[in-house]
């Protein structure tokens, strides 16, 4: 039996039980079971290579996305997977934890599947040329992140991301320029070597360019970017009984979680404490009030993304590092304050 009989049996076509087989997040549940009952049922072992028979192996493009509940990425990968698909190239992904290791999980894929390139939506910023050496020469991007704080050479890979210090330094300048002067953050670390950090240090500098004092403590850090963890961060720092009038929260889903435990608090917003954050997530244009953020141009990184990849594996250039402009988004979150 083969991938084409299992899809007739199954009334579907040979994509989708590609996508079920290679565990594509975009299948639907009834139409997974059933596919993954008719290969049980049938004791269906695909050769290597066998999964994927709309487009050739060695035309394929591999995806490790690093974290499998990021609101961000997962609004990306549509858009990845259709301009790779358009160029040509047979889409492979594998979606790890934010706790594994991407370059590991990019080595395996394309060893597994004879990838012509690699493309890591989201990452650390800190590789060594050791670490990379794992993909043995199969060209890598970075998409949403860039290797700031590493040693690897700009010539070696490509990269597609925002300037998180100047984004970060902007939002924290919006609610400067609001009034505000008691700012409190809300990130994963201070010190991770990687997008906390940078938006850390842009957070500093707007703070620093106008005149206003550090204080260490309204700077709440919560291990991860979890929503769960950015809630218990916020509750803490209301426990603190430490005046602030904002807020900027390192990203979408964080802020919405610290919005939902300032409202538990029975602080109305914005009138008694001002939110702002960077990414632009679809989901908080409808919450209330709507999220003021950074929006980070989403589709246009991911279609750049496959164009830089494809332009290295197809020997149009060289390695390049494009860096997008953030687009402020109004909500109804900050509030102007009076002097």
């Amino acid at each position: 039996m083969t991938i084409k009989d299992i899809a007739a049996k199954c009334g579907v076509s040979v994509t989708t039980v590609s996508r079920v087989m290679n565990n594509h997040p975009y299948v639907s549940k009834e139409i997974r079971d059933k596919v993954l009952k008719v290969i049980e049922e049938e004791h269906f072992v695909p050769h290597v290579g066998a999964v994927d028979l709309v487009k050739p192996r060695t035309d394929a493009i591999g995806l490790i996305v690093r974290g499998t509940r990021n609101e961000f990425f997962n609004d990306m990968i549509p858009t990845l997977e259709s301009a790779i698909n358009d160029s040509g190239y047979a889409f492979y992904m594998s979606q790890i934890h934010t706790s594994e290791n991407e370059l590991r999980a990019a080595a395996a894929l394309a060893k597994s599947k004879g990838l012509k390139g690699v493309i890591l939506l989201g990452g650390r910023y800190d590789y060594t040329p050791e670490e990379v050496a794992i993909l043995d020469n199969v060209p890598f991007i970075c998409c949403t992140f860039t290797n700031s704080f590493g040693k690897i050479s700009k010539e070696s890979f490509s990269s597609v991301s925002i300037d998180d210090g100047r984004a970060a330094k902007a939002a924290v300048q919006l609610l400067i320029d609001n009034g505000h002067r008691k700012i409190a953050i809300i990130l994963a670390s201070t010190s991770d070597r990687s997008i906390s950090e940078l938006r850390f240090l842009g957070y500093k500098q707007a703070l620093e360019e106008n005149g206003i004092p550090f204080d260490a403590d309204l700077v709440m850090e919560t291990g991860d970017f979890s929503m769960e963890r950015a809630y218990k961060a916020m509750k803490k720092l209301l426990s603190k009984k430490k005046e602030f009038t904002a807020a900027f929260v390192i990203s979408d889903s964080m802020a919405v979680a610290s919005m939902k435990a300032l409202d538990d608090a029975g602080k109305k917003l914005p009138n008694d404490c001002s939110v702002i954050a960077i990414d632009g997530v679809k989901m908080t244009e409808y919450i209330i009030p709507t999220l003021t953020t950074f929006v980070q141009p989403r589709e246009a990184m991911a279609k750049q993304t496959v164009e830089s990849l494809r332009d290295i594996i197809e020997n149009r250039s060289d390695y390049s590092h494009v860096v997008m402009k953030t687009t402020l988004r109004e909500g109804g979150s900050v509030k102007k304050l009076q002097n």
